[in-house]
């Protein structure tokens, strides 16, 4: 069974992106990890998995991406879904759906259920950082290449 992060490199490596591997001591907190690799924090990818309630009955999870140094406006991401309630996803839903633990969230997704949504302050560096599905690998990808393979919704979401 192919792991997380070997289906990353796999379509990476498939879209002939430009990426770089950074092994670094098990970190997933972005501003700890981001001194490890050497990177600005608003470089990094910060991924958070939110639930949004739309009515009584259905709920939307969203793969939040923003700078590593900005603060998610959950309000934001719930007017972009015309939401009635929004919070963070539970710890155990948020690791299923993303396929990994918390911590190594990719800015990718790969579960029907989960859509992305990245801030496009992010998107305005050539590099962006994230734990490469493990706390002791991380990735700088060249932020066109990032675009053009997750193919994210853009919007203002900090």
């Amino acid at each position: 069974m192919t792991t997380l992060y070997e289906r990353l490199i796999a379509d990476l490596d498939a879209a002939g992106a430009g990426y770089r591997l950074i092994d670094h001591a098990p970190e997933g907190r972005t501003e700890l990890v981001s001194e490890m690799r050497g990177n600005e924090v608003a470089h990094a990818a910060k991924c958070l998995i939110v639930m949004v309630k739309i009515g009584k009955k259905d709920k939307r999870f969203v793969l939040a991406v923003v700078p590593g140094d900005a603060k998610l406006d959950l309000q934001a991401v719930k007017a972009l879904y015309g939401g009635t309630y929004v919070a963070f996803a539970d710890k155990d839903r948020a690791e299923e759906l993303a396929g990994s633990v918390s911590g190594t969230v990719l800015p990718f997704s790969y579960h029907p259920d989960l859509e992305l949504v990245v801030d496009p302050a992010l998107l305005a560096v050539p590099e962006i950082y994230f734990n490469a599905a493990r706390l002791d690998r991380s990735m700088a990808l060249c932020t066109k290449d990032y675009v053009l393979v997750a193919a994210p919704r853009t919007e203002r979401i900090t």
